[in-house]
């Protein structure tokens, strides 16, 4: 037991020790499947501030489901910059005065430094042959994906599966919340997070299909290997994005603004867009996008302007209580 006690000591007395050598500390609030973008960009940063302004600077990450992600920060937690998947989310944040009103101005593409797009996941040769949409309300299909209400991932799947039943012939809103209510109905659960979904899907062996980012298929090739399942992309799927904003209150109160403009400024870096391609995100840099374009097969997208006027608009329209994703999920 002295030795156990001994052990906490010694690296408790580590911790305060690499905490007290860092001139600055950021905490960066992120999404659930961004943990090994920003576990590679960090170090990247820290050299380059290293160099730049001789700080030293202790980066920190936190990483869940994006809505549970931003009510943590809008309850307290001292985020000095959020990098989520989906624009709600920190407009959820700028609606309780912690960022900017003109966040998106803030840093170029509308902040957002790269894309993706949501693709299928299928077993080992696709044995269920699911290659579009239509294929996934077959009965006894089983659909892996995170809640639609609590996730940008699951918000993202919702949105493509929409988009795609509103543009077949004859297609309308009726008839896409119908197309809707036979997918969720072959959701055996909704998971917690893109991570946890990964996890349900490739450890627990549940469902036929996984619904994520095209940049996660690669997390699990990497994980578990190329040969055990196939990334099939759909007819239409949409363009995803993932802002990056200041918490304003909180670089303000630490004094860590500079660092942490900095921080997300450096994602448009040549090095920040090489680190965001080698972890399967699409970059903005064009000449980084044509030197990865083996990992980025051409596919049909749509944004969320395009066909829904926004993501205010269809966070109204689908997510808020009472919205059509509830009154699909009571039908369920």
């Amino acid at each position: 037991m002295h030795a156990v006690r001994k052990t906490l000591s010694a690296l408790l007395l580590g911790l305060v020790a690499s905490a007290a050598l860092a001139d600055a500390a950021l905490l960066n609030v992120s999404y659930d499947v961004a943990r090994d973008v920003y576990k590679d960009y960090n170090p990247l940063f820290q050299k380059h501030w290293k160099a730049k302004s001789g700080e030293t600077l202790e980066l920190k990450q936190s990483h869940a489901g994006s809505s549970k992600q931003v009510r943590a920060v809008a309850d307290g937690l001292e985020a000095d910059v959020v990098t989520m998947n989906q624009v709600n989310d920190i407009e959820f944040l700028m609606d309780k005065g912690l960022v900017a009103k003109d966040w998106a101005k803030k840093f170029p593409n509308n902040a957002s430094p790269y894309t993706s797009a949501m693709v299928f996941i299928v077993r080992k040769g696709n044995p269920k042959n699911l290659n579009d949409w239509s294929d996934l309300v077959a009965p006894g299909v089983q659909v892996i994906v995170p809640h639609p209400k609590n996730t940008g991932n699951g918000r993202n799947t919702y949105l493509s599966a929409w988009a795609w039943a509103l543009k077949q012939p004859g297609g309308s809103d009726q008839k896409a919340q119908e197309f809707l209510g036979k997918l969720l109905k072959n959701a055996p659960l909704f998971a917690a997070g893109g991570r946890d979904a990964t996890t349900t899907f490739m450890q627990r062996k549940m469902g036929d299909v996984l619904i994520t980012f095209e940049s996660e298929a690669e997390m699990i090739a990497k994980e578990f290997g190329k040969g055990e399942f196939s990334v099939v992309y759909p007819s239409l799927t949409m363009q995803t994005e993932f802002p990056v904003a200041i918490v304003d209150k909180v670089v303000d109160k630490k004094g860590t603004r500079k660092q942490a403009t900095a921080y997300l400024e450096y994602l448009w870096s040549k090095e920040g867009q090489e680190n965001a391609a080698l972890n399967y995100l699409r970059p903005r840099d064009p000449e980084l996008l044509k030197k990865y374009a083996a990992s980025f097969p051409a596919v049909k997208t749509f944004t969320v302007d395009e066909v829904f006027g926004g993501a205010s608009k269809a966070f109204v329209t689908h997510f808020k209580d009472g919205g059509t994703f509830d009154q699909i999920y009571v039908a369920k």
